[in-house]
């Protein structure tokens, strides 16, 4: 009963990114201050932006791109929260945090569903990414290009960085042999 009631309470403070980012110091409280600022200035305070000016719920929370999708990829993420935690009382975590679990695609594709069937010219690297990360098991993922606490990306693509993406598509064009 008391570990359910724990599961339950850490559930509800976990949403809560003021809370997330108090434990994790820095940069995570840049990160979380970004979101609470006027001007969006990487992809994560994009969201939050967009979240906040529109009448749809749009999901922004740390907690929704860092876990899985799904109750046992959100479970996952409350064990790892509470790990970190231990670690925080304890005095033994680590800052800044370090990622043990990377982004999934399947937490961008539960917004963006749509991108991996974008037939243009300028989204064509979205069609062939499943297929570069079945042949090469370190092929790149949505995260990859569209980093969320980067600044030095252009707003106007989805925060992309041109040196840090070209190098992505020339690594694909080779390990699937395209010119």
């Amino acid at each position: 009963m008391v570990i359910a009631a724990g599961f339950l309470v850490f559930a509800k403070v976990e949403e809560n990114d003021a809370f997330c980012a108090s434990c994790h110091s820095q940069p995570e409280m840049i990160y979380f201050e970004r979101t609470q600022s006027a001007n969006a200035v990487d992809l994560a305070s994009s969201h939050a932006m967009l979240a906040q000016h529109q009448a749809k719920a749009v999901s922004t929370r740390c907690i929704d791109c860092h876990s899985g999708p799904g109750p046992v990829g959100r479970a996952s993420a409350m064990s790892q929260g509470v790990h970190d935690a231990i670690r925080w009382v304890s005095g033994t975590a680590r800052q800044p945090a370090v990622q043990t679990v990377p982004i999934a695609d399947a937490n961008c594709l539960q917004c963006h569903m749509e991108v991996p069937q974008a037939a243009d010219f300028d989204s064509h690297f979205h069609r062939h990414l499943a297929r570069w990360q079945q042949v090469d098991a370190t092929a790149a993922t949505c995260a990859s290009c569209h980093t969320s606490h980067t600044t030095d990306g252009n707003a106007a693509i989805g925060f992309l960085q041109q040196q840090r993406t070209l190098a992505t598509c020339d690594s694909c064009h080779k390990a699937l042999k395209v010119e």
